[in-house]
């Protein structure tokens, strides 16, 4: 009988060891409903960093709001010019944060097209045709025409967009196809990876280049 008691609380122990519920997760990797759109919205799409998409150098110096903005959408390519999809990214960017070039270039367009201020930003030695950068919805504060440097200001967010809110599209074509626009960057801007996409709690920023 008291083999039979031992094997007993044996087995009610190994119950509980499976059925226990482990610790709630760190708070720094509690993710939100945001989160959860992000990881279904093309996250898969997002490209090696360093400028690997074919014919996309890595000549980004910045990225164009903030330091290390929230992909709130990634890279959807369409099937065929006219299909659905996502040409661009959509970074995360309060109405009225700074607007700034990621790399040199000749400012191609700068007005409003449907009601939404849109700069567009042709990135000097790309190549023939060369990439040409495109922002918006911006409140732009340079003209056509104009030499722009790697960081300097286009404009400010406004406060509604095309097909969202809080948030800068990206956008990067050759000639008139569209690549993905994060294949600019190179990997000291990108921390990593595109894994990366909600704000890092916790990890330094990158030193700057001198």
């Amino acid at each position: 009988m008291r083999t039979r008691r031992w094997v007993s609380a044996g087995v009610w122990v190994a119950l509980l060891l499976v059925v226990a519920p482990g610790p709630p997760p760190p708070a720094s990797t509690a993710v939100g409903p945001a989160a959860a759109a992000v990881a279904t919205s093309g996250a898969d799409r997002l490209p090696e960093p360093g400028g690997t998409e074919p014919g996309v150098p890595a000549v980004a110096r910045g990225w164009p709001v903030g330091n290390r903005p929230a992909v709130l959408r990634g890279w959807e390519p369409p099937a065929n010019p006219y299909g659905p999809g996502h040409r661009g990214v959509d970074l995360a960017a309060q109405a009225g944060a700074t607007v700034r070039a990621v790399a040199a270039g000749t400012v191609s367009f700068a007005g409003r097209v449907a009601g939404r201020g849109v700069v567009s930003v042709e990135l000097a030695a790309t190549g023939d045709p060369p990439l040409r950068t495109t922002y918006e919805p911006v409140a732009v504060s340079v003209k056509k025409g104009d030499e722009v440097a790697a960081g300097e200001v286009l404009g400010t967010v406004e406060p509604t967009g095309s097909h969202c809110t809080g948030c800068l599209h990206w956008g990067l074509l050759r000639g008139d196809v569209y690549v993905n626009p994060l294949s600019v960057l190179p990997p000291w801007l990108l921390s990593g990876g595109p894994s990366v996409l909600l704000p890092v709690l916790g990890v330094p920023e990158p030193a700057p280049r001198t």
